[in-house]
């Protein structure tokens, strides 16, 4: 069975979360590592991440604002979960490289 042609697919998902920023530092949680695995079928697109510390106080708006991109891109049909993990605990190693320049942070 193929997927219809408005599936996205896992690149396009994170494009898209790529428009999420975290108000706290500026920089979207791709990139910051937060996004730590995208799933598509057809039915469902799972997203699993993680915030800077179980404490975060932005938690709750950075979630509404990846509703909000997702809802406005995605087909309606097409059911978005979120599950909040917290194991690997993020850490700043996994930032990219731009989001590590961002910081001054080489390396």
């Amino acid at each position: 069975m193929t997927a219809p042609a408005s599936l996205p697919d896992v690149e396009s998902v994170r494009t898209l979360l790529r428009r999420v920023i975290d108000p706290e530092v500026g920089v979207n949680i791709v990139d910051l590592g937060l996004v730590y695995r995208i799933d598509v079928t057809t039915e469902e697109v799972l997203i699993e991440m993680t915030m800077t510390s179980p404490a975060c106080p932005m938690g709750d708006m950075i979630m509404d604002d990846i509703d909000a991109v997702l809802d406005e891109a995605l087909p309606e049909s097409l059911r978005v979960v979120v599950k909040m993990v917290w194991d690997p605990p993020w850490n700043p190693g996994m930032m990219n490289a731009e989001a590590r320049e961002h910081f001054g942070w080489e390396k």
